[in-house]
Parts: structure tokens; C-alpha cells; sequence
């Protein structure tokens, strides 16, 4: 049997400005240049549509420190817009029209609640800068769970489909949502049995796992690390081609005797409307960023997939991923 391969390639606080670390809040005008003069660029501003602690926030801040690190942009600032599954700071990145100084983190899960939430703003109408990094999903439970294994989850799952909650980091449409329910078409169960419980993110999905308000969790793998490591989260399988070397001895939801691959990614926009030379600084940093040993680093620690890809690349990419979002979502009854 064909692998049934998941085609989307997949990553109310106010918004305040956070400093990354050691990064300055603002850079003095003698530090900050354009890039093309050799010095580091200055006053560059991502936001995260989403709380703090989730995939979207973990990627933006690293993205940022690196950055510093590797001396390509100074004072880079990262805050937190959240709401509606993205697309409050959707809105907000479309109302930002010709600020070539904004960008925002974003991916699937932003795809998906365009649609799911009615949003009148669209990625179609931002200016697409970089796709970043895809990264495999994971099915985890609390500690204590008496789930062990994938194959027991499954077995009471499909025995009572609507009786077991599973919470994801993002609105209906977005990765942590099609992941369960491609996962329960998979294993023979109706999605539209599935007792899906959205968080605004990996920061508020978290506590609901480790609480147990749900009965497991499905998100991009790299939000749980900490807690893994920690012991608080076992994680019962990953959803990538081959196993995870951040999590070596999790099985793929294919060793474990489930045909599915399933991926996640992040990439970052601009608002509609900024310059050719403001769209040409944000490329180039990301670039440097993307070829520096900063970056790599990263990647590896982190389990990230190096996808980047920039520009009109990454916006034929984003089409293709609206299209088939939208595919999804009809199937589903929610679009």
C-alpha cells in the first residue's frame, strides 16, 4: 500500500515589545546600518500571532537571537499578538501596509485559520520574505498516562472516539488540528468523531497535557523537548518518514504500523506594500542568518528540517498550501 502521505508540507497578551536576552530593546544609530554597508541591520520587529512558549514564539526568538549572535541585525525585537488562531496579528500584519520593518512568524497553522476563523485579511495579501524549517509532529501524553505505547492509545481511541480529548496548539485548520484528524482517518476512525480541543498555541496546549484536561497531545515534537527530557511528557510516536534523532528511541507513526507522514513548517512575511529595498533587507538577513553556523546549530539541537526557501519561491509555496488547506477544511465541513 502507497504511503498516505499528508500533501500539506508542513510550524491575549498585549503587544509588547520583548528584548531577546542579551539583545538591546533599540540600537543607537552609529550601531545600526542597512546591511549592504557591512554593519549589522537595526530595527527589525517580528511578531508572534500566538502566546509565548509555543512553536511559533520558540522559532521568531531564535531566528532573532541568532541574528544578534552572528552580528547580522542589532536590536531585533520579538512580541507576542495572539488571538483567533493567528489571525488578530494576520489583521494587524495587513493593516501594517508599507512598514518594511515588520514581519511576522507564521505557517500552517495561520493557513488554516484564515479560513476556520473568517478572517477578512489573508496571506495571499502579505509580502512572502522566507519559509524557515519544517518539523515532524508527535503524539504525547502526561507521564502518568496509561497509554505506553501508540497502538494502545489508538486501540482506545477508535473504542471511544469522542471520549478521549485531544488537545493541539493551534484553531481548527492549522497543523495540530489536521494532524489528529488525518491520524483518525488513518486508523479508521470518522474526524468528524474527534474531540478536538484547540489551544492558542504550544504555550497554553502544554499545561492542559501535563494537567491532563486532554487525554493526548498532538504538535510539532520540538515544543516538548524540555518536558521529555524532563520526564513530565512521553512522547508515543513521532509523525515524520524516519525516526527523530532528538528522540531516538520514539518509533514513527509508520514503524508503529500507521501509514502516515505528516510535517509542519514555519516561514515569516511581511506586510503588503513595502519596498523592493525593504523586502531585499529582510531576504538577505534571513539568508545570512540561514547560512550561518548560529543557524545550524539551532537546527540540530532542536530537530528542525532545513527548508528554507525565499521570495517568489515561498510565495508559489504558500498558494499551493492555501489551495490545499482549503481541500482539507472543505472535506472536514469547516471551510
Amino acid at each position: 500500500m502507497a504511503t498516505r502521505r499528508n500533501l500539506l508540507v508542513m510550524g491575549v497578551a498585549a503587544a509588547t515589545a520583548l528584548a531577546l536576552g542579551a539583545c538591546g530593546a533599540t540600537a543607537g544609530k552609529d550601531e545600526a546600518g542597512s546591511g549592504s554597508d557591512g554593519k549589522p541591520v537595526g530595527g527589525l520587529r517580528i511578531m508572534v500571532p500566538n502566546t509565548p512558549g509555543g512553536g511559533y514564539d520558540t522559532t521568531a526568538r531564535t531566528a532573532a537571537k541568532v541574528l544578534e549572535d552572528a552580528k547580522i541585525a542589532t536590536g531585533v525585537q520579538v512580541f507576542n499578538l495572539p488571538g483567533a488562531g493567528g489571525t488578530v496579528g494576520l489583521q494587524r500584519t495587513v493593516n501594517e501596509k508599507g512598514n518594511g520593518k515588520l514581519a511576522m512568524q507564521m505557517g500552517l497553522g495561520v493557513v488554516g485559520a484564515s479560513y476556520t476563523s473568517k478572517s477578512s485579511a489573508t496571506l495571499t495579501q502579505t509580502t512572502p520574505l522566507a519559509k524557515l524549517i519544517e518539523e515532524a509532529g508527535a503524539i504525547v501524553v502526561p507521564k502518568d498516562s496509561p497509554y505506553k505505547t501508540i497502538n494502545d492509545l489508538v486501540a482506545a481511541w477508535k473504542a471511544n472516539p469522542k471520549g478521549l480529548a485531544v488537545g493541539g496548539g493551534s484553531s481548527p485548520g492549522g497543523p495540530d488540528h489536521l494532524l489528529p484528524m488525518q491520524l483518525a482517518k488513518t486508523v479508521g476512525i470518522d474526524p468528524r468523531q474527534v474531540n478536538f480541543v484547540s489551544y492558542d498555541g504550544g504555550g497554553e496546549l502544554l499545561p492542559a497535557v501535563l494537567g491532563g484536561k486532554v487525554a493526548f497531545g498532538a504538535s510539532g515534537f520540538g515544543e516538548f523537548l524540555d518536558q521529555v527530557e524532563a520526564g513530565q511528557i512521553r512522547v508515543l510516536a513521532v509523525t515524520s518518514e524516519a525516526p527523530i534523532e532528538a528522540l531516538k528511541d520514539v518509533p514513527t507513526l509508520k514503524s508503529a504500523g500507521i501509514d502516515l507522514v505528516f510535517t509542519n513548517w514555519r516561514g515569516i512575511v511581511a506586510p503588503p506594500g513595502i519596498s523592493d529595498a525593504d523586502k531585499k533587507v529582510w531576504i538577505d538577513v534571513l539568508t545570512k542568518m540561514h547560512e550561518s553556523e548560529e543557524w545550524k546549530a539551532e537546527l540540530k539541537k532542536r530537530g528542525w528540517t532545513d527548508a528554507f526557501v525565499t521570495g517568489d519561491e515561498f510565495g508559489t509555496f504558500l498558494t499551493e498550501q492555501d489551495k490545499a488547506v482549503a481541500d482539507v477544511l472543505k472535506q472536514l465541513g469547516l471551510a
